[in-house]
């Protein structure tokens, strides 16, 4: 493989695809984005790339709930190609509502479990509106592999169904054991606090989940947003070695691809 490649999914509604196709492609991706009916009528276009990302947005309006929609029609048309994808040891990101629909079409919490969509939800925020700000995150757990450091990092959300709720306690306790809860919600401090801190009322305050293997990752932050140190609304203070934060996730996402596949 001389050069790494990604898909960015796209659907009616979506709208973050062209900022999650230029974060790719500043990380070294060579970068497509592809409809789900295209790839769902030529499902062999998945063997062609690498990394594919679930973008952010509103798909199909979420009229029936967030990401429910395109999250079934994945699972009915997809879902088994997408388990090959996973088993070939590629990288699969879905950022907000691409979150929202890998849970409806069963990426996460495990792709292989059938069970996977009655596990976890995300549901309404508690605060009863949309959030729109920049967070603070702790790196939790080193199991995925968008994830190399053990920090505090700061991005932008955007949502009204964030509130990561499981099934029930020993579907999160197994979950912590596991460290597939890998970012939190925290303070100015890095410690776990109820809101505003964590924007939605998360459930252990989870922002960002991933699969066994550790390279289905789901997040309801936007990385795709933080590009650039000019991104953050503190940037002149946050100085010009600071890095932009959501970079790190598709710079990992190319290290891994051109060290394994």
């Amino acid at each position: 493989m001389s050069e790494p490649r990604a898909i960015v999914l796209r659907a009616a509604g979506i709208n973050c695809d062209q900022e999650s196709r230029a974060a790719c492609e500043k990380a070294g991706f060579r970068t497509d984005v592809l409809h789900v009916n295209r790839l769902a009528e030529n499902r062999a276009l998945l063997r062609e790339y690498q990394f594919l990302i679930v973008p952010g947005g509103f798909s199909y309006g979420d009229d029936l709930g967030a990401g429910r929609v395109l999250g079934n029609e994945i699972r009915a048309k997809l879902l088994p190609d997408l388990r090959e994808f996973v088993k070939a040891g590629k990288l699969i990101l879905g950022i907000c509502n691409g979150f929202q629909i890998m849970v409806k079409a069963g990426l996460l919490p495990d792709p292989f479990d059938d069970a996977s969509p009655t596990q976890v939800t995300l549901a309404n925020n508690d605060s009863g509106k949309f959030e729109d700000r920049w967070i603070r995150l702790k790196v939790s757990s080193l199991k995925s592999e968008f994830l190399k450091k053990e920090e505090v990092i700061e991005l932008p959300i955007a949502h009204g169904e964030g509130k990561f709720l499981p099934v029930d306690a020993a579907a999160l306790r197994r979950w912590e054991e596991r460290g597939q809860i890998v970012l939190k919600y925290v303070d100015a401090d890095g410690r776990q606090a109820g809101y505003p801190s964590n924007p939605n009322g998360s459930t252990a305050s989870a922002a960002g989940f991933c699969d066994p293997s550790g390279r289905v990752l789901g997040l309801m932050p936007h990385p795709e947003r933080f590009q650039d140190r000019v991104n953050h609304p503190r940037w002149t203070r946050r100085g010009a070695d600071e890095a932009a934060d959501g970079m790190k996730f598709f710079r990992n996402a190319w290290e891994y691809v051109k060290r394994n596949l």
